[in-house]
């Protein structure tokens, strides 16, 4: 693809809009061995607090490379595309399974795509972003 890297942030309008439009995310992981390992999710931006969520089951890849991170977290990047516009997302990433940030990120899951099928094993990938890039 052609085009800038652009530094952007959460306070942009732009950035905001392009993170509620309905899309598939593409989120990277890193695996123990260093390679990196992406998979298509959902994901939401919450601007206000500087995270996005994504929701997963428990014993997905995903969720064991962030689990093995522990508090520290793990860098991850977050990506959305639509045709030329696109925004990546970077930050640390730490996991969630307490049953309050679960359907906190359930019902934001649920505003920007649709209810969640139900998953007792549902966790949360939770990304503290640090940066943001992107051409919105």
């Amino acid at each position: 693809m052609h085009g800038k890297r652009h530094r952007l942030g959460l306070d942009d309008e732009r950035v905001r809009e392009f993170w509620r439009e309905r899309r598939v995310c593409t989120l990277v992981t890193p695996r123990p061995d260093g390679t990196p390992h992406a998979v298509p999710v959902g994901a939401v931006l919450d601007a206000a607090a500087g995270i996005v969520r994504v929701i997963t089951s428990g014993g997905s890849a995903k969720a064991r490379h962030v689990r093995a991170a522990g508090p520290a977290g793990l860098p991850v990047a977050v990506s959305q595309v639509d045709g030329r516009r696109w925004s990546t997302v970077e930050g640390r990433a730490v996991l969630r399974a307490d049953a309050e940030s679960v359907a906190e990120a359930e019902r934001r899951y649920a505003e920007r795509y649709k209810q969640p099928r139900v998953n007792p094993k549902r966790v949360v990938i939770e990304i503290a972003v640090s940066k943001v890039l992107g051409n919105v």
